[in-house]
């Protein structure tokens, strides 16, 4: 079983705790990892897209001249693709790009990042993360404190002063326990999580 330090947010261990193995301790699967994020991405397309046919330009009845006898190439149309105004050869058209992943196959993704963070010491569990005004210097005093710039901050419910307070910080990604996803934590070298966030992670994935 893991054992990580408890930080404060003055940056101090103030203890340890132990994570649970079955989510924070599990064989890495570099393959659900990938699919998680191919998914996340590939889900956030809006697949609107689109562009016309030479069936669906308009014009271009009329063949433009005979077939023979002008000295110019022959034509059938002039809303072929390689005329001004043509059609386009392989038009996009709207589609879904969606990747569906399976519940277990997500929770997979999900403890394989979780342990690929834990694993190379880029977890940093706090004590307590709530701060009574909006302000972004909190955020960035704790992250210093700890000597880092670049974070994925979770909170176990989703606290509005954390969230306004790390906004204007372009490294900073803050998100609830609910709403973890491998892309944020392996985009964002570091894993800010406060101890009742990893209490909810493990309800939930144990």
């Amino acid at each position: 079983m893991a054992n990580v330090k408890v930080y404060n947010k003055e940056g101090a261990a103030v203890g340890t705790m132990d994570l649970n193995d079955s989510i924070f301790g599990v064989e890495v699967n570099t393959h659900l990892m990938h699919l998680a994020v191919v998914s996340q991405l590939a889900n956030k397309r809006q697949g609107t897209q689109s562009a016309k046919t030479r069936a669906e330009v308009s014009g271009g009845g009329r063949k433009p001249w005979r077939q023979k006898g002008t000295g110019h190439a022959r034509q059938g149309s002039t809303r072929s693709p390689q005329w001004t105004g043509g059609g386009v050869v392989f038009a996009p058209k709207p589609r879904d790009y969606s990747v569906k992943m399976n519940k277990k196959e997500k929770a997979g993704a999900i403890k394989s990042a979780l342990t690929t963070r834990v694993a190379e010491e880029k977890i940093y569990v706090m004590e307590d993360l709530s701060f009574e005004t909006i302000k972004t210097k909190q955020v960035k005093a704790v992250l210093d404190k700890l000597s880092l710039t670049k974070a994925l901050i979770v909170t176990a419910d989703k606290d509005e002063n954390v969230i306004l307070s790390a906004r204007n910080l372009p490294e900073v990604r803050t998100v609830a326990s609910n709403a973890i996803n491998v892309y944020d934590i392996l985009k964002y070298s570091n894993l800010v999580i406060t101890k009742d966030a990893v209490a909810k992670i493990e309800e939930v994935y144990a």
